[in-house]
This record gives C-alpha cells, sequence and structure tokens, in this order.
C-alpha cells in the first residue's frame, strides 16, 4: 500500500472522498461503550477508513481494516508521530489534549530521535528481573486478595485490579509513598477525559519530582536506569518516558486483568477448574487482546500534507486513528482460532511496538492466576450483560466486576507476606548475571516457572494502604 501526498494547502472545502464530509461517529459517546461490534461494523460501511470525533469538535479518521491500520503503522515517513501541527488548532481545554498532546517521547517521535528515546527505554526494561518482578506481583495480589477474601464479595476493579499494575509499576520504577497518590489521580482522569488539564498537571509534577529524587539518590530501579543510560536523558525527557510507561502499563494493564477475568467467569469455552492451569488463563489474554483490547483506538499519527489513502484524502495535521479493537476483528481476517496467536494489533505494530508488553502481560498473567487459585469458585454478582462500561474514545473498560464466592477464612499467603517485619529494603529488580540465558527464552520460562522467592514487605505497605483509600472513595 502506498500514500501520495503533495505539497499544496489544505482546501478550503473537504475534497469528495474526505472524512470531514457527512456525519462523524462519537466515540467518546455511550454507543461505542455499549455495542463496539455494532459501532465498529456501522463505521466499516465507509470502508477502512471513517470519520469519527474524538471529543466534541475534535475530528479524527479512524482506521478500521487490519491491512490499512498495519499499512500506517509501518510508514512513519507518511504517518507521523509529531501532534504539534494538530495541537495548533485545538482549544487549550480539549479534553483529549492531554492524552495526544505532543511530549518528548518515544511514542510522539520518529528518526531518530525515537531510536534515541526507544534504546534508553528498552535497555532500562531489559535490566528488570522478570521471575524478581513475578514474585513481587504475586506478593502484591496476596496482599490485596487477603483484604477481601473473608467477605464473599469483591468489586475486582476497585479492590483488585485497578490498585495492583500501580503498585508494581511504582516499584518498578522506584515511586516512593508520598508521590504515589498523585499518580493515582492523575492516570485515572487522564484516560477518563475528565479535568484531564488538572490531571496532567497533578502527574507531571509528581512524576518530575520523582526524577529529581532519582538523579539525587538512584536506585535499583527503571528510573535510576534511564537517568544513567548513555543517551543522557534531560529531566524533561526522562519524565515523558515514564508518563509514557506508566500510562500504558497502568491503566490499560488493569484493563487487561478485569477484561480476562470477565471473559473467564462468563464464556463457557473457558469452563471446568479455571485455577487448574495456565494454558486457559493465556488462552483468555490472547482472547481479550483480539476482541477486547484494553486500549481501543489509540496509535494516533498526523500527516504532515494531505494525503489519499485507500481512496479518502486525510487532512494535513488532523488525527488518523487506529482502531485495534475494530482491525483485530475485520471480517476480512481468515483465522478463526486466536489461542496462541499473537498476530493482533493490541500492542501496535511497527517501529512504536509497546516496549514494556513482556511486563504488562506477565502481569495480567500473574494476577489472573492468582485470584482464581485463591477463590475457585468465584462467580460474577450479575449477569454478564448488565457490566457496565467507561465511556471514552481510547479505552475498553469495566465500571465494576461484581463478583460473589465462598469466604475464604484463617491465615492467607497474603496475611503472612503482609505482616513480616518492616524494612527498608526494596526488592532487588535487578536482572542476575546467571539469568541472562533464561531471559532469552522470552516470557513463556517465567510464566510457567515455579512461585518465584517471597518478597519481604518493606515501607511502601503504609502507600498502598493510601491508595486503597483513595480508590474507594465514592
Amino acid at each position: 500500500m502506498t500514500a501520495d501526498h503533495t505539497e499544496t494547502a489544505p482546501p478550503s472545502e473537504p475534497p469528495a472522498g474526505c472524512p470531514a464530509h457527512g456525519d462523524r461517529f462519537p466515540l467518546y459517546g455511550p454507543e461505542l461503550a455499549i455495542d463496539p461490534a455494532g459501532a465498529y461494523a456501522r463505521l466499516r460501511e465507509h470502508g477502512p477508513l471513517a470519520p469519527v470525533e474524538l471529543s466534541p469538535g475534535v475530528p479524527a479518521t479512524l482506521v478500521t481494516g487490519y491491512a490499512a491500520a498495519l499499512g500506517v503503522l509501518r510508514d512513519p515517513n507518511t504517518f507521523p508521530k509529531d501532534p504539534r501541527g494538530w495541537q495548533r488548532t485545538v482549544a487549550a481545554d480539549c479534553p483529549v489534549l492531554p492524552m495526544m498532546m505532543y511530549r518528548p517521547n518515544c511514542r510522539h517521535a520518529d528518526g531518530s530521535a525515537h531510536s534515541r528515546l526507544r534504546m534508553a527505554v528498552t535497555d532500562s526494561l531489559a535490566r528488570v528481573d522478570l521471575f524478581a518482578l513475578r514474585g513481587y506481583v504475586e506478593a502484591s495480589a496476596d496482599t490485596l486478595i487477603a483484604r477481601f477474601a473473608g467477605k464473599g464479595a469483591a468489586d475486582l476493579v476497585a479492590d483488585y485490579a485497578r490498585v495492583l499494575p500501580l503498585l508494581v509499576f511504582n516499584e518498578l520504577f522506584g515511586c516512593p509513598p508520598d508521590l504515589g497518590d498523585s499518580l493515582v489521580m492523575g492516570m485515572s482522569g487522564i484516560f477518563d477525559t475528565v479535568n484531564a488539564k488538572q490531571s496532567n498537571e497533578i502527574m507531571r509534577a509528581a512524576v518530575l519530582d520523582l526524577v529529581q529524587l532519582k538523579r539525587r539518590d538512584p536506585g535499583h530501579d527503571v528510573t535510576s536506569w534511564l537517568a544513567e543510560h548513555p543517551v543522557r536523558l534531560t529531566d524533561e525527557e526522562m519524565m515523558h518516558q515514564i508518563l509514557t510507561l506508566l500510562g500504558a502499563g497502568t491503566e490499560p494493564t488493569q484493563n487487561l486483568i478485569v477484561n480476562g477475568l470477565r471473559l473467564l467467569l462468563s464464556d463457557d469455552r473457558f469452563g471446568g477448574d479455571l485455577s487448574g492451569g495456565n494454558l486457559q488463563v493465556e488462552d483468555a489474554i490472547d482472547e481479550v487482546l483480539w476482541t477486547d483490547p484494553p486500549l481501543a483506538n489509540f496509535a494516533m499519527t498526523y500527516p504532515t500534507h494531505d494525503v489519499e489513502y485507500e481512496g479518502v484524502v486525510l487532512p494535513k495535521d488532523q488525527p488518523v486513528v487506529i482502531s485495534l479493537a475494530a482491525a483485530n476483528t475485520d471480517p476480512m481476517l481468515t483465522a478463526e482460532h486466536r489461542e496462541g496467536n499473537r498476530a493482533h494489533l493490541a500492542w501496535s505494530a511497527g517501529a512504536h511496538t509497546c516496549p514494556a508488553q513482556g511486563q504488562a502481560r506477565l502481569i495480567t498473567s500473574v494476577a489472573i492466576e492468582k485470584v482464581l487459585d485463591a477463590l475457585p469458585e468465584m462467580e460474577l454478582a450479575v449477569p454478564v450483560r448488565l457490566l457496565k462500561w467507561r465511556p471514552g474514545p481510547f479505552h475498553r473498560a469495566l465500571t465494576a466486576l461484581p463478583v460473589n464466592f465462598p469466604p475464604v477464612t484463617g491465615r492467607m499467603a497474603g496475611d503472612a507476606w503482609r505482616d513480616r517485619p518492616d524494612t527498608d529494603t526494596r526488592p532487588d529488580l535487578r536482572m542476575p548475571p546467571q539469568r541472562g540465558a533464561e531471559r532469552a527464552d522470552g516470557l513463556a520460562a517465567v510464566l510457567s516457572a515455579a512461585r518465584a522467592r517471597p518478597v519481604r514487605k518493606n515501607r511502601y505497605r503504609q502507600w498502598r494502604d493510601s491508595v486503597l483509600r483513595r480508590l474507594r472513595r465514592p
């Protein structure tokens, strides 16, 4: 697929075939949240590209075809990531601006600038010992499960999945307790596009404080490794790499955990003893990444000139958004079996493929395994059709996942871990030299490994308790 572009200025009237003609589908409204399959079917009537609004008065083109999406993602020359031309055309209080605005990070860079930033990120993430990470995820999951296991009921969003990725990613980045609350508030506000400008400012201030702290007092964490990387990132660059990784690793991972649990608890194909093996959990994750990816519409690009693509004229600087969900369910795809099939676009594709997908998948897999293993008789508290989805142009996220189960009495593993003596020692997430060969084999060894060594509770329990209190507030 080749896209032709010209140097001419945008015409005063949209040309024939331009998505500005006709009605635009509101991605921010309830229809997409309630019935995404129906919404994408309606959008496919326009062909592989469709006119949409990301928020009132913010037009964009949504790519719904799998082949068309790959063509965009693999052609950064025609479809660059820099949004600054578009950004000059929108109001400062635009609800989607904090999610889309330019930042000096991997997501908004191309060419050599992207390679430099990406190298710092991938090298720093590669230093994380996945076996130690699994141990920390298990211990954190045990702690959270112990809080509701004796009650016989829980909301797996508020009580579990919303908190777990925040605990893990803040540990990965060495975030101290006094910055944790700010990260919690800011992250959810940006994704929901509610008070997004204020949320963005809160997030920015918290991460900048973290960067400056690690410059002064480095540790064994991704923030410190970014700071010491040979490409010599500035404070501003470091801040935006961390913001991007936290944004991509917390909210979407939360949604992947919840969507996976919803599938396992509601689909007869995953019946039987759900806690009996890793295979079913991995199958469910693959299915969700195909059909309900946590980032449904994302991977924005901004043509630098008017571009004709797939018979549609795409205006200069206007967002071209990849519908990862619609592309994955494109009727033109012939594959019927998705188990073990990783050709989906949930992690994007091309040069901008998610660099933290291994860590996100590990967290998701362990989180699902742990709660199903601890509460094997767990059932949905309401019919699956009555579950409510959060509206928004970008994510696929449930508001709640209520479940019932026989109360678990007695001490759980989480109680024992939580009650260990306090210590100021953080878990050591560095990759030991002897594990280099194991890491080369990918995630399979980690996902199937026996339980990793226990991780001692430390002074960060105070922050965990604060997170739980904040997220439970009405």
